[in-house]
């Protein structure tokens, strides 16, 4: 599944099914699931999108839910909407890392805009992830002094004091640096301090809300 999708979770058929044409009218594309448990056998991380998500429902509760795929290392984004919502709840979830707590019944405008952001934070969550993965195998293909040099230009050190600090001579740095740009596929320095950064970066589950 290769496009952005949004994940229907209630299990009221009614209510699944209009909000699936609604969205499918807006230019979505949408999966429904008649209960959380069903929606956790079936989802896989790989695919991009975001969940609307009933807050009471049989079985696993929609927190239950957002709970559980948050154990599971599953950062795709949670908009749950509700016809029992209160100001603890809708902290909880919140708290949780939804995107929007929405209340039933449920405003068009508010929701598309709520699945907007919410399919903006998985692009962008997404890129980061796979820029960190594109880093970290990159970066392990260096040799120990390359990476030495490497990090010694990401802390802004010129190259006389990197010659100095390793006992080499700044034409030798040169070297240095030609081969992590010829490695690394960067054609500038600012490339180099962006795959630093990018190793960095916390894996996609552990990622800021």
């Amino acid at each position: 599944m290769s496009d952005a999708t949004v994940f229907i979770v209630d299990d009221d058929a009614g209510m699944r099914d209009s909000l699936a044409m609604l969205l499918e009218l807006k230019g979505f594309h949408t999966r429904t699931y008649p209960s959380a448990e069903e929606f956790l056998a079936r989802y896989r991380p790989e695919w991009p999108g975001c969940v609307v998500l009933d807050l009471r429902m049989t079985g696993m509760s929609g927190l239950e839910l957002q709970a559980e795929l948050a154990r599971r290392g599953m950062a795709i984004p949670v908009i749950i909407v509700s016809a029992h919502g209160d100001v603890p709840t809708t902290r909880m979830a919140l708290k949780g890392g939804a995107v929007d707590f929405i209340e039933k019944p449920i405003d068009d405008g508010t929701l598309v805009a709520a699945i907007a952001a919410a399919l903006d934070r998985d692009a962008r969550e997404r890129r980061q992830a796979a820029a960190r993965t594109l880093a970290i195998e990159g970066l392990a293909r260096l040799t120990a002094r390359e990476r030495e040099v490497l990090d010694l230009v990401a802390d802004g050190k010129h190259n006389r004091e990197i010659a100095a600090l390793l006992g080499i001579s700044p034409r030798t740095v040169e070297v240095y640096k030609a081969r992590l740009m010829d490695k690394l596929q960067a054609r500038r320095v600012t490339e180099l301090l962006r795959l630093v950064l990018a190793e960095k970066q916390p894996p996609e589950g552990d990622l800021p809300r």
